[in-house]
């Protein structure tokens, strides 16, 4: 949909005059006539305060023109699970579970000041990076990059040879860690996680299925 037909459904929906719409984002009815006869488009300004009034992001406003993935852990978003700020505008770089009313909820990101800043992190995945590859797992393909995942996503429960289960990791906790296909190829794909602590490599079919875990190293 263009930014003309998605500002007239929504405020179609919402029940809203175009005079009642102009005087709740402090524009005149003439500009809301021109935005849905497509002559003209919002200013930056105003988008946020339709974004506000109508409960959507300004991607939507704009009819969705780009695809929104959150800059922490790389899932894809929609309105339903985009963060947003303080004052209820949305944030769209980020998850609501990555980051909410201001601050980020996952704890390496909590750490940057203690890292140094974004330089200093990106320093630290490399070092992680470098560590994963020097384990030199058979089938494992070269790591290249690692993303910072939620415990509660990524926390597997295996098999030990005595038969219990155990769980390596917390689920209120975040890694840096990602999904590789095996260089065999087969069902199964591996799984690397890891914090200041520990490395962690396990394989599992798809869904997380039938895990089994590979190697958990203490750094």
């Amino acid at each position: 949909m263009e930014t003309k037909d998605v500002i007239l459904e929504l405020r179609s929906k919402k029940g809203l005059s175009q005079d009642e719409l102009a005087e709740k984002v402090y524009v005149t009815r003439q500009a809301v006539s021109r935005w849905e006869k497509g002559e003209t488009t919002p200013n930056t300004e105003t988008l946020k305060l339709l974004s506000k009034l109508f409960d959507v992001s300004i991607n939507t406003l704009l009819g969705s023109p780009r695809q929104m993935i959150c800059h922490c852990c790389g899932m894809s978003l929609d309105d339903s699970t985009t963060s947003k700020e303080i004052d209820g505008i949305f944030n769209e770089d980020y998850c609501k579970w990555c980051y909410t009313d201001g601050e980020f909820t996952l704890d390496f990101w909590k750490r940057y000041s203690e890292l140094g800043g974004e330089e200093k992190f990106d320093e630290f995945k490399n070092q992680l990076i470098d560590e994963f590859n020097a384990l030199n797992i058979e089938g494992l393909p070269k790591v290249e990059s690692l993303n910072v995942l939620s415990g509660s996503f990524i926390n597997l429960e295996y098999t030990l040879q005595n038969g219990e289960k155990v769980k390596f990791l917390d689920d209120n906790a975040t890694y840096l860690g990602n999904q590789l296909a095996c260089e065999f190829g087969g069902d199964r794909c591996f799984g690397i996680a890891a914090n200041m602590d520990f490395l962690l490599v396990c394989t599992y079919e798809e869904n997380g299925e039938n895990p089994e875990l590979v190697v958990f190293k203490k750094r």
